[in-house]
């Protein structure tokens, strides 16, 4: 199958959120093996050593397959990394890692405060990640005359490819890439562009995190 059935974070990013003078640095990212969320949570850790928590919670997997885990670091029980891990259950994410770093202000928030502080900023940083499919592609080399390179750039535009590299010599040498779905057609809208004198050749098949 070239496409996961479930989205994926499109890259890590952070939120900040402060609550009665408590400052909470929710950091998310996508981690696709349990040793990667493990890594992710250790970094985060590595970043803020003088927190007074940092709660982790991630998803591994999407859909009805899925690998979850929380714990609350220190917080009160169920005041932390479970909201934490419900609001990624909520977001339809997989494969997705999330640690909210907490500095303590001073004040108390309390049970129900701890709760709605965790929630909102795991939401917050869930409302703004892009999103992404991980989906297999090819990177394919061809080699054309300088005459159709604009309507080549145009034809890989339609067929949302990527054009990798351009090199100009005798004639233009472009990497390009492709989702396996969208490649097959791409070769024939070639085909009939060169009257059947180009085809791309496949240099490699990978995976990627493709923006949606």
């Amino acid at each position: 199958m070239s496409i996961s059935p479930y989205l994926i974070p499109a890259q890590e990013i952070r939120r900040e959120y402060s609550q009665l003078n408590s400052r909470f640095i929710a950091t998310l990212a996508p981690a696709f093996s349990t040793d990667e969320a493990r890594a992710f949570i250790k970094r985060i850790r590595q970043e803020f050593p003088d927190a007074s928590h940092n709660v982790p919670a991630y998803i591994i997997g999407g859909g009805n397959n899925v690998l979850d885990y929380c714990s609350d670091d220190g917080e009160p029980q169920g005041t932390s990394g479970r909201p934490t891990l419900a609001v990624l259950r909520g977001s339809g994410l997989g494969d997705v890692v999330l640690v909210v770093t907490r500095y303590f202000g001073g004040t108390l928030l309390g049970t129900g405060g701890l709760v709605k502080a965790y929630t909102e900023s795991a939401q917050a940083v869930v409302r703004d990640v892009g999103r992404a499919r991980k989906m297999r592609v090819h990177v394919a080399l061809l080699a054309l005359p300088y005459n159709l390179l604009e309507r080549l750039r145009l034809l890989v535009v339609r067929r949302s490819g990527a054009v990798l590299e351009e090199e100009f010599g005798a004639d233009v040498t472009m990497t390009l890439r492709f989702t396996l779905d969208e490649f097959p057609l791409f070769q024939a809208e070639l085909r009939e562009l060169s009257a059947g004198s180009l085809q791309a050749e496949i240099m490699e098949t990978s995976e990627m995190l493709v923006p949606v």
